[in-house]
């Protein structure tokens, strides 16, 4: 059996210029470019308006609607030193939609930018949300790692949620090297963005627009939503020599019943996901069922493990793993299946249930380029010479692929 531990993440490196990094998003979403591969194996262009052409009738999308929050907090101490506050995920509450709905105070997990400068004490700063004057106070509670545990306190009666969307700015990832504008707050978010809680944008979604729905309806292809919040994790590079000594990041997923009961009328067809995150959900649900189906079936939080799908040999169906979650749930009365996944997908991972994606181009030595791999194997070098001898533009407001998967014997 393979060993994937042992994969060297240095064979998934490639030389990306700065200058093919897009800083800035197209005007139109849809005009971005679209890679392919052809009947003859060799790289197509097309654009991402495109995309209902290229796919067949019996398609299901599934898109990730998670929101990004305007994450990034800055203090301005006495001394003229700024202090960044970037909240990654609530502490307490702990339950995402509670955390925002908070008033007067919460804690998160965040990382904090120039801390040595923060010695002690509180930090402060003023805005005026609906003519009420609000004042948002921060204190570090306790170390955690290289996060920090952080105590919000603010007066008036407005939810946190509010309090980010007028003091806080849109988290860019660190590899745009810009100050973020006005624009971005609606640029960096997909236009079905319904659930607050990422940090970062599910940005192969960025490319939809209101056309290219009606283009999708009008051809009989049909989509639906999952929620996974995206996390400050999916910049981490890998940093070490093998992906077994790599550690991934968790996040949160949400999939309601009625998306579990469509892939399953979808097993015998062709399931896409938009998106890494969406691939991350959508296989997680495989093996979360699969842990069902080796307990009692009773309801349970979807809690999957990093290196869960290569611990042994399964011979499970999508449709008996989803069957399994789908009937759980309806015994408990659930609506929705909450949890979090920490799966990685890299070389020699046979995919269960997602046949295809649209996906962006990723960065060098990233997670995300060994999921590619894991899809379509080494034809990803040929895709990416291919993008970066024609003018493509890289990473989360760059260009998009639709790759499907490749047989494995």
């Amino acid at each position: 059996m393979f060993d994937v531990s042992s994969v060297a993440i240095e064979d998934f490196d490639y030389p990306l210029p700065e200058e093919k990094i897009a800083k800035y998003p197209l005007l139109q979403r849809d005009k971005a470019k679209l890679l392919c591969f052809g009947e003859n194996g060799l790289p197509k262009d097309h654009l991402f308006c495109e995309l209902p052409e290229l796919l067949s009738k019996d398609t299901l999308l599934i898109l990730n609607d998670t929101k990004v929050v305007y994450a990034r907090l800055f203090f301005q101490k006495e001394s003229g030193s700024t202090i960044e506050i970037f909240c990654l995920e609530p502490i307490e509450p702990c339950e995402m939609q509670l955390a925002f709905a908070q008033k007067h105070k919460c804690k998160w997990k965040c990382l904090v930018g120039n801390n040595k400068k923060w010695k002690n004490g509180k930090l402060s700063k003023h805005a005026q949300i609906n003519n009420q004057d609000i004042t948002l106070s921060v204190e570090r509670v306790e170390q955690k790692e290289e996060c920090w545990i952080v105590e919000f306190e603010w007066n008036g009666n407005k939810s946190f949620a509010e309090i980010l969307q007028t003091m806080g700015v849109v988290p860019l990832p660190p590899y745009i090297k810009r100050q973020a504008e006005e624009t971005d707050k609606s640029e960096y978010q997909t236009i079905y963005a319904d659930q607050d809680g990422s940090v970062a944008a599910p940005t192969a979604g960025l490319h939809f627009s209101d056309e290219t729905f009606a283009c999708l309806k009008e051809k009989g292809i049909r989509y639906d939503f999952v929620t996974l919040h995206v996390g400050a994790g999916t910049f981490k590079p890998v940093s070490t020599k093998t992906i077994g000594e790599h550690s991934m990041h968790t996040e949160k997923v949400c999939v309601s019943k009625e998306t579990i009961a469509d892939l399953i009328s979808y097993c015998d067809k062709k399931i896409v996901c938009v998106g890494t995150t969406s691939v991350r959900t959508i296989e997680s649900l495989y093996w979360h069922g699969v842990r069902l189906l080796n307990s009692d079936g009773a309801y349970k939080d979807m809690d999957v493990k990093q290196w869960e799908p290569y611990q042994k040999e399964v011979c499970v169906s999508r449709s008996e793993a989803l069957k399994a979650i789908l009937q759980s749930m309806e015994q408990s009365n659930r609506e929705e299946l909450q949890g979090q996944t920490s799966i990685i997908i890299a070389p020699s991972y046979r995919y269960r249930i997602t046949d295809g994606m649209v996906t962006n181009f990723h960065q060098p030595k990233s997670t995300l380029l060994l999921l590619v791999d894991a899809m379509i194997g080494n034809k990803w070098k040929k895709a990416y010479a291919h993008a970066l001898e024609n003018d493509y533009r890289f990473l989360s407001y760059g260009d998009a692929c639709l790759f499907f998967k490749e047989e494995k014997s």
